[in-house]
């Protein structure tokens, strides 16, 4: 649980933390990716039968729904939009290292790294 402000869209696709906008952001204007979006998405594969996969994308596809939070866009293509209804982004940071996880309300167990999961 979260004590930061959580953004959600009016249809609970994706929400973001404060913490994981300001990386994103921060991550586009260091790559000179100004006006980029975030693709999330999920891919079969990992040691639980899906992953999660986030990139740099330009623009998104006809086939995308778009969800801008907290002056981010996420593009998310739909054979993954079932998967990550009510999923939210965040960025951690702890001794083990740092780095974006997927909070998940579909995955019914998660593998310890927290980058695949089983639905």
């Amino acid at each position: 649980m979260t004590t930061e402000t959580e953004t959600q869209t009016e249809n609970q696709i994706v929400n973001v933390t404060d913490t994981a906008a300001a990386k994103i952001k921060e991550l586009l204007l260091s790559e000179g990716k100004e006006g980029y979006g975030i693709r999330l998405s999920v891919a079969g594969g990992g040691c639980h039968g899906y992953q999660y996969g986030m990139q740099f994308e330009e623009a998104s596809t006809d086939a995308d729904q778009v969800i801008e939070l907290q002056g981010v866009k996420f593009f998310v293509d739909a054979m993954s939009l079932p998967m990550l209804t009510g999923a939210q982004v965040d960025y951690v940071e702890s001794m083990q290292g740092s780095g974006f996880a997927i909070n998940n309300p579909n995955a019914q167990s998660t593998c310890g790294c927290g980058s695949s999961f089983s639905a």
